[in-house]
């Protein structure tokens, strides 16, 4: 495990994830299709799947990111708020949570953007999401509210070895009716993380062949070579 800590969302993160596959992105990189589509039978990678590994192996080879350099107000805003989530989590609980950046696998193909450790064997993530619609079901179902986020909270006990993840949901909107703040305690669960790293590899095999295709000598098809000169009489 290799433990970095770039500020999130600088150029030195950026450069530390290119080419990584990242658990915001397991999700994507799982997705098989649950039934046969034109030629393609189901069982094989989603087309957001196919996306993602072209995007990983042209990154690789780019050696910069392609598809992070552009920021919403969402994850502007998220990033902002994220501090202060901290801080309030930190309050209400007593549990003191060290800073972290990047967590990569030691062969570095996997990555983990670290919201914070908790003492010696928790992690947490922080989501602030924009979406009232998204705020109010976490409070509406909160036995559900961790289930878009499992994969890359899997994600993040697989690579940092950790027994549980706190999942922080940060609203100030609703510090007036005590519900600024929703934490769901998820455990490492072997069986699902085991399920997912299969997943994982398979998508970095599908990485790996597009490396191949792209680093393969180029062959020039005929209307693209140069026309042969013409032959005086």
């Amino acid at each position: 495990m290799i433990v970095l800590n770039h500020e999130q969302g600088s150029e030195d993160w950026l450069a530390a994830r290119c080419g990584v596959i990242t658990a915001s992105r397991f999700s994507d990189a799982r997705k098989k299709l649950a039934k046969a589509s034109g030629d393609r039978k189901a069982g094989e990678p989603h087309g957001d799947a196919v996306r993602y590994a072209w995007l990983v192996a042209i990154e690789t080879i780019a050696g910069q990111p392609l598809d992070d350099s552009f920021v919403t107000y969402a994850m502007r805003r998220g990033r902002d708020l994220e501090p202060q989530a901290r801080a309030v989590y930190e309050k209400r609980t007593g549990a003191w949570v060290d800073e972290v950046s990047l967590v990569l696998t030691d062969d570095r193909r996997f990555g983990y953007s670290a919201d914070g450790f908790r003492d010696d064997d928790g992690l947490i993530e922080v989501k602030c999401p924009l979406s009232a619609e998204k705020i109010g079901q976490v409070w509406a179902s909160p036995e559900t509210a961790h289930l878009e986020y499992i994969d890359q909270i899997n994600g993040g006990l697989w690579i940092t070895g950790r027994k549980y993840c706190d999942l922080i949901v940060f609203c100030p909107w609703l510090a007036p009716v005590g519900k600024d703040l929703f934490v769901k305690r998820i455990h490492r669960d072997e069986a699902a993380i085991e399920a997912l790293e299969s997943d994982l590899i398979g998508f970095m095999r599908l990485v790996d062949e597009n490396l191949s295709i792209l680093r393969a000598p180029a062959k020039m098809s005929g209307a693209a070579k140069e026309p042969a000169a013409a032959v005086s009489a």
